[in-house]
């Protein structure tokens, strides 16, 4: 595989697992406070309008990206070494904050979906009790 190629499927590989990675540090009381503050500034920069024109080479399209890749690389390293492994052995068995978190969102949002859902298949079928302030 050319080299190229080689980087950018580790790149992809990487970019999921450090996200997932930083956001277990973020969320960790060990951390300190200055990390933390730099990585959540670099994030409120990305998202931010400001941004460098798309007309300087290699730095248009892809600055944001390469910035946030650098940031969370960077706040990984800059985390105590005993807080990142402990968080590295509970993202590799499942059982980080992480993927408590998101298996919280997810049955939420299945159980407000299903509520949503289910209004609109009783009021399809007439069957809701409620009326809405267009049919009052």
């Amino acid at each position: 595989m050319h080299p190229v190629l080689s980087r950018a499927k580790q790149l992809l590989v990487d970019v999921p697992r450090h996200g997932k990675l930083a956001y277990c540090l973020l969320r960790d009381e060990r951390v300190p406070a200055a990390p933390k503050a730099v990585l959540l500034g670099v994030l409120v920069l990305i998202v931010s309008p400001i941004d460098l024109p798309a007309w300087v080479p290699l730095m248009g399209e892809l600055d944001m990206l390469a910035l946030g890749v650098l940031a969370v690389s960077t706040f990984i390293e800059a985390c105590p070494e005993d807080v990142r492994r402990e968080h590295e052995a509970a993202l590799k068995a499942g059982a980080s904050t992480f993927d408590h978190d998101f298996h919280d969102a997810l049955a939420a949002a299945r159980a407000g979906g299903g509520r949503f859902f289910n209004r609109i298949r009783r009021r399809v079928w007439r069957r809701d009790p409620y009326q809405s302030v267009s049919e009052g």
